[in-house]
């Protein structure tokens, strides 16, 4: 495994029944990275980082953590671990810093580590100035910041979170975000999330699943250039026939909108600079020129859209459906 790579997952896959949930993926996750791992209700996700997290066995595949075989050195693996699943696993008749040092001790942090380990991830998660209060008192933006605080308090080098924002208002996604950038700078984090901004606002890296099987992983720049279209809306102050606008090298179909606006479409060499030079050239009062993006929903729903019939398991002909 690369020194850099944190989590290597090779040909991974699970069955029930006769329902394969997850297909032979494979991926990594290296050192400093935030990784959004997308998908729709039941593509696979959370089945995914039950496995990942040693929770749930694979059906086939190999899972290392931090150098370390899942399977073969469970509790090495895991040791390096910090997961936040949906609900957070917090006793709600506990005060927060009770909890955490409840928290620590079941991490096996040494006694006289453990006061430091508990602020430092007080810290961390901004908990300061609710340390000594019930968690069941809590707002719900401050429980997930508890169920952060236990997934880190060990100092794992490897975050796994899953749906940390569900329920939360606008202020409070705003700081569980920050909170994430802010981890990804000492761990490598991977957030499970359906939420197309979460993954633009703090990721770096992406990878979608759909019907249990990787259909694309790629930066988040990688992610951006196939939201780039091959249109150009174009408003002119005077404009010339269109007939005019399409002589330019590179248009390929003009659509004429309301207001003097264009609607440019051009082949893959962006025809921008010499549409500038014309438009100076010819006096048109070019005063807008905008790239036409999709967006990241739209991304999605195209990589998502298709409705494919998986094989049924090796292992049976039941046909079962269920809700992962």
């Amino acid at each position: 495994m690369n020194l850099e790579s944190l989590v290597s997952v090779e040909n991974l896959s699970r069955y029930y029944g006769g329902f394969r949930a997850v297909n032979h993926i494979r991926f990594e996750v290296k050192r400093g990275q935030i990784l959004g791992f997308l998908g729709p209700n039941g593509a696979g996700k959370t089945t995914t980082m039950q496995m990942i997290t040693g929770t749930l066995a694979p059906t086939t595949g190999q899972i290392e953590v931090a150098g370390y075989d899942l399977l073969d050195f469970p509790l090495e693996a895991k040791a390096a671990i910090g997961y936040l699943p949906e609900q957070p696993p917090v006793y709600r008749e506990m005060l927060v810093d009770e909890y955490l040092r409840f928290c620590a001790k079941l991490h096996r942090i040494q006694r006289h580590a453990v006061a430091s380990a508990v602020s430092r991830a007080i810290e961390q998660c901004g908990l300061n100035t609710v340390s000594r209060r019930l968690i069941g008192n809590l707002s719900k933006g401050y429980q997930q910041r508890v169920g952060i605080a236990q997934a880190i308090i060990h100092s794992p080098t490897v975050v796994i979170l899953d749906e940390p924002t569900i329920g939360l208002d606008p202020i409070q996604i705003r700081e569980i975000r920050t909170l994430i950038r802010n981890l990804g700078e000492a761990h490598s984090v991977i957030l499970s999330t359906h939420i197309l901004p979460e993954v633009q606002a703090v990721c770096n890296h992406v990878q979608i699943i759909n019907h249990g099987q990787l259909i694309l992983n790629d930066t988040i720049s990688g992610l951006f250039s196939q939201m780039k279209t091959t249109h150009l809306q174009v408003a002119l102050r005077r404009p010339p026939e269109v007939d005019v606008l399409k002589q330019i090298q590179g248009v390929e179909e003009v659509e004429v909108q309301e207001n003097n606006r264009f609607r440019i479409q051009h082949a893959a060499d962006n025809p921008a600079e010499a549409l500038v030079e014309k438009a100076v050239a010819g006096n048109w009062g070019l005063y807008e020129l905008i790239p036409e993006l999709r967006t990241l929903e739209q991304v999605f729903v195209d990589l998502t859209s298709a409705d494919e019939i998986l094989p049924s398991s090796p292992f049976s002909n039941l046909s079962l459906s269920t809700s992962l």
